[in-house]
């Protein structure tokens, strides 16, 4: 990833997505995995459908409000990862790339989310 697409919050949801939909695509689908994966996708792909609203947000009420469903999903997306290790445990590797990426995501939003309240 370039420095330019590091910061590019659009860019980088976009990207996390489509990991989310590739990764998902790999785990084995039986009647424990279908529930987890399904989960797991509308999570991890609502990340940036909330960013991309909150990027055209009516007000600085509606952006915070879109951050925070980002957040949220962001955190939950690593939920499900780790749901998926114990049903999958041998994608352990590329789980804990996805899961960083999640939680740098969530400790991205949370910084924005802060710096909103101080400014509201």
């Amino acid at each position: 990833m370039t420095n330019e697409n590091k910061y590019n919050l659009i860019s980088r949801t976009k990207k996390f997505g489509k990991t989310v939909i590739i990764f998902a695509s790999k785990i084995p689908k039986n009647t424990i995995t279908l529930p987890l994966i399904s989960q797991f996708v509308r999570a991890g792909t609502s990340v940036g459908a909330n960013y991309h609203e909150a990027d055209n947000a009516e007000s600085k009420s509606d952006f915070k409000h879109k951050i925070g469903i980002s957040c949220k999903e962001a955190k939950e997306t690593s939920y499900w990862l780790k749901m998926i290790e114990i049903a999958c445990p041998a994608l352990k590797e590329e789980i804990i790339i996805i899961s960083r990426e999640a939680v740098e995501l969530n400790l991205i939003f949370n910084a924005i989310i802060r710096s909103c309240v101080k400014n509201i």
